[in-house]
């Protein structure tokens, strides 16, 4: 019987969807749906219109549990499987990976709000995101986690869990994550809700989101890994694309289904209101920064790791793929994970 079953014997609000068979190798999955309590309420004193908060179990029933969380487009599907194909960070999540789902049980969870009950966009912080996942935690009775991995907003959210529940994880693993947003970041994102918020009042909110993606592109990956993948051939006459163009454009029409505008505009938000005091975390920490991030600088990575009363390691390194690293550097960020997860007892 999983964690998740058990719960659901003791209490009624939370249930477990079983949506998949377990997959090969002992690496199976399963939903965990938990309603939010009526009086919950967001930073902002509002509440949050959705009635519950979704995770996924990935791995071994019984198994130490490890929090992953990743980027604002990320969410519960963590792991592919053979049934639903999916999985953000399969790199590292997977039987035999550096976060082993032979060894260890992972839960992910959905970032609120969600999509399908959003008609206008949201204030929500890090530290509601944290108070949501405490929701889950402790529906499943989870009174400790081997450890929260947290990469780009995930990251955030796990520096922001710790500051409020400084016992609850036994280590944190902060993947181009900083302590705040900085400002150039702030910027490009504000220019992007901008674009967003002025194609919605045109009347042409999916053609927002699309441009608003595109932009978000050029700020992901760095102008080194554009110079080597694309040509400067001009179109044949002014308003023609040319080859980053067509990626890009390419991009954000893959992308207009994925999210809705005010969901894209309430966490973007999300990413600049961030704002935690390193020397309030007493949990033990393990950062990864890369020096080509523009989204998150290395020297705020830098700073955090200065800061952080209980720094285990912090390690930095050049990538062509800027902020995306921790999702294309598989080698090395599995490198690293390993290392952090090697005195785990599975």
């Amino acid at each position: 019987m999983t964690l998740a079953e058990t719960s659901l014997l003791e209490d009624p609000d939370c249930r477990v969807e079983p949506i998949d068979a377990p997959v090969r190798e002992r690496g199976g999955a399963r939903d965990v749906i938990v309603a939010i309590p009526a009086d919950f309420r967001l930073a902002s004193g509002k509440k949050l219109n959705q009635p519950n908060i979704v995770g996924r179990l990935h791995g071994r029933a019984g198994a130490p549990v490890v929090v992953v969380a990743g980027g604002i487009s990320a969410g519960r599907f963590v792991h592919r499987t053979e049934t639903n194909g999916l999985g953000w960070w399969s790199g590292a999540v997977s039987v035999r990976g550096p976060i082993d789902l032979s060894r260890y049980q992972v839960l992910a969870v959905d970032f609120a709000p969600g999509a399908e009950f959003l008609d206008t966009p949201v204030t929500i912080t890090t530290q509601d995101q944290a108070r949501l996942l405490g929701l889950v935690l402790n529906h499943l009775k989870i009174e400790r986690v081997s450890a929260f991995v947290g990469c780009s907003y995930g990251g955030m959210v796990a520096l922001a869990f710790a500051e409020l529940y400084p016992d609850w994880a036994e280590q944190l693993i902060v993947v181009s994550a900083a302590h705040r947003a900085h400002p150039q970041a702030t910027a490009w994102r504000g220019i992007q809700r901008r674009i967003l918020q002025f194609a919605v009042d045109a009347g042409r909110p999916e053609e927002g989101v699309a441009l608003a993606r595109e932009l978000a592109m050029t700020t992901y990956r760095t102008a080194e890994e554009f110079n080597d993948r694309f040509e400067t051939t001009a179109p044949d006459s002014v308003g023609g694309a040319y080859p980053i163009c067509e990626y890009l454009t390419a991009r954000g029409e893959a992308y207009r289904t994925h999210t809705t505008p005010a969901r894209w505009l309430s966490m973007s938000d999300s990413l600049d209101r961030h704002s935690v005091t390193p020397e309030n975390i007493t949990t033990p920490v393990t950062l990864i920064g890369f020096t080509s991030d523009r989204l998150v600088p290395i020297d705020d990575i830098r700073e955090l790791a200065a800061r952080l009363p209980t720094l285990w390691r912090f390690v930095e390194a050049p990538s062509l793929f800027g902020h995306d690293a921790f999702l294309k550097e598989d080698a090395f960020v599995g490198d690293i994970l390993r290392t952090a997860f090697k005195d785990i007892k599975a």
